[in-house]
């Protein structure tokens, strides 16, 4: 199975009133691990960017002037995203903000589930976790991924995090046979064959044993009045 860890930082909280994404990162996992193919971008808004969003970033208007536009990079990443199961974070955020910039791109199918599955981390640890504190961080400590350098929130920093946090999540579904069966190892059992190569020693009865197993015998059959199945045995 082929999975991208997803994450963006935006200008601010609502797609709807007009807020752009302003960086995109993503890490691909195949069978569980991670491959080394990363897709990471910083993106010019076209607008200013919310003061909470400057403070949680670190990223500051002129910082993204010479940055693409969306459009520019579109294609390239739904070309790495095609066809994934794609992960993310309180997932309805980055899926909301990318629709949205897909659409304003002009993209045929502008919205992410038309091209990947999507999973939500989030969904996942109130599943797992009801009741506590399921941001990252909080995920982070509690399933003991350090993110002791995380300063600033990051979309690549924050999706790498998130592949550790999502398999540390799923611990154990490999066991339950959710791999693909390709991947599976393949197990075989070899026979041993023993063979005899000396005979066995014959230890035969004296006649005295002999002679105290046919009065057993004898007393047995009395018993059972003539029931004796091991004297008729002995007389065949």
């Amino acid at each position: 199975m082929r999975q991208v860890i997803l994450d963006t930082e935006t200008t601010g909280l609502e797609a709807q009133r007009g807020h752009r994404i302003i960086e995109i990162g993503c890490v691909e996992l195949v069978q569980r691990r991670r491959t080394g193919r990363e897709f990471h971008t910083y993106l010019n808004p076209d607008r200013a960017i919310d003061e909470g969003a400057r403070a949680v970033t670190g990223i500051a208007d002129e910082d993204l002037l010479d940055k693409p536009r969306f459009a520019e990079i579109a294609a390239q990443f739904l070309a790495f995203i095609e066809g994934a199961e794609v992960i993310a974070h309180n997932a309805s955020f980055d899926a909301g903000f990318i629709d949205a910039e897909l659409a304003r791109a002009g993209v045929e199918n502008p919205r992410l589930a038309e091209h990947a599955q999507v999973l939500d981390t989030l969904a996942l640890a109130r599943e797992k976790f009801p009741g506590q504190r399921n941001s990252l961080d909080a995920l982070c400590k509690r399933l003991g991924v350090d993110n002791s350098h995380r300063g600033l929130h990051g979309a690549l920093l924050d999706a790498n995090l998130l592949a550790d946090v999502y398999l540390a999540l799923t611990a154990g579904q490999g066991a339950l046979g959710f791999e693909d069966e390709a991947a599976q190892v393949e197990t075989r059992a070899d026979v041993a064959v023993v063979r005899i190569t000396s005979r066995p020693r014959v230890l035969r009865a004296l006649e005295a044993e002999r002679e105290l197993h046919a009065a057993r015998l004898e007393a047995i059959d009395k018993a059972s009045r003539g029931a004796c199945v091991w004297k008729r045995l002995a007389a065949d």
